[in-house]
């Protein structure tokens, strides 16, 4: 398949580029800075913070799915990057009429905005996280990181409302463990006592989710 990696050169994205050259497909790499990528990557620099349209349009030109691993590098300091790429991410797929995009966002984001099957309305809590998680973990995340989760909920909004056949990946706690395959997952919800997950495994779900329809408009949880 013929694959553009958004911030490939990042803690996911590194790893979305190495496995997706393993698996044989066809890889366009966007980063502000490329640089050490597997050989074979088309590399494409783009500042997302003040992106040039024409050649974003021209990164995802024909591609069959856009992965994006985009996030500040300092959540605090940072906060805005990834909604607004994620717009101009968005912009340049419609633009090039290309469909299928898959992001990384985070399990402190919150019960899915939206009612999902079986549910009439959304959720005061998401319905994946434990007493801990409720009223301890999630609380202190957010006064810590409040505006970056925000930003992340912006961005999943503007999935929403692109008409794309959108996927979102809301992990844990990051680490740099290595890639096992071994993970759980659940849509529309945090996973329970998941408190933790490898970057690589991470990047291993966002490639498998690529040929999986059932993923479309789902917001799929993600924890070793």
């Amino acid at each position: 398949m013929k694959l553009t990696i958004v911030a490939a050169t990042g803690g996911i994205g590194r790893h979305l580029a190495e496995q997706a050259v393993a698996d044989g497909h066809d890889v366009t790499a966007v980063a502000r800075r490329p640089r050490e990528l597997p050989a074979g990557v088309r590399t494409v620099a783009v500042d997302l913070t003040r992106p040039d349209m024409p050649t974003l349009a021209a990164a995802v030109r024909g591609a069959d799915a856009v992965l994006s691993a985009l996030g500040p590098r300092n959540p605090r300091a940072d906060a805005g990057i990834t909604s607004r790429g994620t717009r101009a991410i968005v912009a340049a797929m419609q633009a090039e009429h290309v469909r299928r995009i898959i992001i990384v966002s985070a399990a402190p984001v919150g019960p899915v905005p939206v009612p999902v099957p079986g549910q009439s309305t959304p959720p005061r809590h998401d319905p994946g996280d434990g007493f801990f998680m409720r009223y301890l973990g999630v609380p202190l995340t957010r006064a810590m990181f409040g505006r970056h989760y925000a930003d992340l909920a912006v961005t999943e909004q503007t999935l929403r409302d692109s008409g794309l056949q959108w996927t979102v990946s809301r992990p844990p706690k990051l680490t740099d463990k290595p890639l096992t395959g071994r993970y759980r997952t659940a849509w529309n919800r945090n996973i329970r006592g998941g408190f933790s997950v490898s970057r690589a495994d991470v990047a291993h779900h966002m490639l498998a989710m690529v040929n999986q329809p059932d993923t479309i408009e789902q917001v799929v949880g993600i924890a070793n």
